[in-house]
């Protein structure tokens, strides 16, 4: 079973510091919301499937 990933919350305010770092929070921040949306696609798509075949 995959883990279920916990849904990311923004940077706070102040958290980036505009240096343009590599990577900013920003971007750590971006994937890790990438990921979650794509998991919550993918469970949904699963729960679709699952009560299409009952």
């Amino acid at each position: 079973m995959t883990e279920l990933l916990e849904k990311p919350l923004p940077p706070a305010d102040g958290e980036c510091c505009d240096s343009a770092c590599t990577p900013c929070v920003w971007d750590n921040f971006y994937a890790k919301r990438k990921a979650w949306r794509l998991q919550q696609v993918a469970l949904k798509e699963k729960q679709v499937q699952k009560s299409e075949s009952n």
